[in-house]
């Protein structure tokens, strides 16, 4: 068998390269990769090389939404066997620390997370994995979906966050891949009042037809106010923020109900913003944040499996592996176009 991988050599250039086949160690698989997803920050570290503290230094390789099928055992596994098509879940975490004994290994320090400097990431054809971080897909849920179990992952861990329940009034700041997401798990919890916000037509469109009950274009209307009206002047019992922009993140303070909660997902472009603590403080609003998920993986698939959640709908375009840089500068080009773009290996 050949190995290749695809490497960032420098922002917006990349390379295709053989690379070693890997050899799986005790409590290990080696993982054929079907299909990658083209991630956000992935395109943010091809186009700008970095992502705050985060630099890209040498040559790199992208990609952590993946799913694949198991081709060898590494010593001690027992959970899965050669043939099982799986979900990877990205990181690696000690399992030693604070954070990772309390359960919230999702906030491990010392967490290797694929694609995030210096740890590479999943476009390459075999890769070596933990096999407990590698969960099977069953025969409902196809290889392409598997891999946006990742993001709904994120989605469901900000509905879970934010305690949505049956009979919520939801709104959803940005319909990107994470947005969608988010509304998808909320609507899995029960929430049939939900409105989603965002600057592109074809988003908010997607979003009206997968069970949004009111969508709002930025561009053309005054957010506040239209929720405002909306909610009978009563605010959403639940806001969740995924377009991490400044201006969104100050307008999750002006829609949350009394005693509601944000959930803040989205990561702005500056470390400080301008927040309106008066408004929450007078209105006993808590505030929640999300820092990738935990714990979510098996429960996503199970959603997945059951018909509870389809996630399929997402996926704009598949590009082939020789096609790797044109997936990237389509992506970049057809921002106002594009869901998720998968690559098939």
């Amino acid at each position: 068998m050949r190995n290749e991988a695809f490497y960032m050599t420098g922002t917006r250039r990349m390379e295709k390269r053989e690379v070693p086949m890997p050899s799986p160690v005790a409590g290990e698989v080696v993982v054929r990769i079907e299909y990658v997803g083209i991630c956000g920050s992935d395109v943010h570290y091809y186009e700008q090389g970095r992502i705050g503290a985060n630099v890209v230094q040498g040559d790199f390789i992208l990609g952590h939404e993946c799913a694949g099928v198991v081709e060898e055992l590494g010593p001690g596994v027992e959970n899965l066997s050669v043939g099982d098509r799986v979900a990877l879940e990205p990181g690696i975490t000690c399992g030693a620390c604070k954070a990772c004994k309390a359960g919230k290994y999702n906030l491990c320090p010392d967490v290797r997370f694929l694609a995030t400097p210096p740890y590479h990431g999943s476009l390459v054809k075999y890769l070596a994995f933990p096999a407990n971080m590698c969960f099977r897909l069953p025969e409902t849920v196809s290889s392409q979906a598997g891999v946006l179990v990742e993001p709904l992952s994120v989605g469901i861990h900000a509905a879970d966050q934010g305690w949505v329940r049956m009979g919520d009034k939801v709104a959803i700041l940005g319909a990107g891949c994470i947005g969608l997401c988010a509304m998808l798990a909320c609507m899995a919890r029960g929430a049939s009042d939900i409105t989603i916000t965002d600057m592109l037509d074809n988003r908010l469109k997607f979003a009206k037809e997968k069970g949004a009950k009111t969508v709002i274009n930025a561009k053309e209307r005054d957010v506040v106010k239209a929720i405002d009206e909306l909610t009978n002047h009563e605010g959403a019992d639940v806001v969740i923020e995924t377009a991490g922009s400044n201006a969104t993140i100050a307008q999750t303070a002006h829609i949350v109900a009394r005693g509601g909660r944000i959930v803040l997902v989205g990561l702005s472009p500056q470390d400080e913003v301008s927040f309106n603590f008066a408004q929450i403080m007078g209105k006993e609003a808590e505030i929640q944040t999300v820092f990738r998920y935990r714990n979510i993986y098996p429960a996503a698939i199970d959603a997945m499996a059951g018909g509870k959640i389809v996630a399929e709908d997402m996926i704009t375009k598949v590009f082939g592996f020789d096609q790797t840089k044109e997936a990237f500068d389509y992506v970049i080009g057809h921002r106002d176009d594009v869901i998720k773009v998968l690559i098939a290996l």
